[in-house]
């Protein structure tokens, strides 16, 4: 199982679900770009975790065993990083299926990276939104966080479908 950043705890908290469903024996979760403020809370003293790993000990509190989660050292910035991350993972384990965890919102784009990095490798991509978001398709217009998310994930699926999401 692959989680995709951008989310503290709702695509994790929606891993570790599957993980105890029995929908995969590892997860994986990546390192995002830090905020420029991580930094500056630095030179102060301040120090927060990367939300991978807040999300990892929040999986292990949960039940899900330290062996089963992975953590690349490497710092994703993008959705395609990720799928370029998932893909050797994928090809070095011999995965022949990957559910990938994401926001509901953001499944259509990620799912076109994942699939686009994993075109001719035999590897099954089944894409799955977290359910512990607030996040509402069927009436996107009826809160402004949806329709946030919505303008902000529009251009870049455009990008994407137009072969310019690197």
């Amino acid at each position: 199982m692959f989680v995709l950043a951008g989310s503290r705890m709702n695509r994790p908290l929606e891993a570790a679900d599957l993980y105890k469903a029995g929908y995969a024996p590892r997860i994986v979760m990546t390192y995002e770009r830090p905020e420029d403020s991580f930094a500056a809370l630095r030179e102060r003293g301040i120090t927060i975790p990367p939300n991978a790993d807040a999300s990892r000990d929040v999986l292990i509190q949960l039940g899900v065993p330290a062996h089963a989660i992975l953590i690349p050292p490497v710092i994703h910035d993008n959705t395609a990083q990720e799928a370029q991350t998932l893909r050797r993972i994928a090809m070095r384990n011999g995965w022949k299926r990957v559910v990938v965890v994401s926001s509901k919102y953001h499944l259509r784009r990620a799912g076109f990276a994942m699939r686009r990095e994993l075109r001719g490798t035999g590897i099954e991509v089944v894409m799955r939104g977290a359910r512990y978001g607030q996040e509402d398709p069927d009436h996107w217009w009826a809160r402004r966080g949806d329709v946030r998310f919505i303008l902000d994930e529009i251009p870049k699926l455009v990008a994407y479908e137009l072969g310019l999401g690197a």
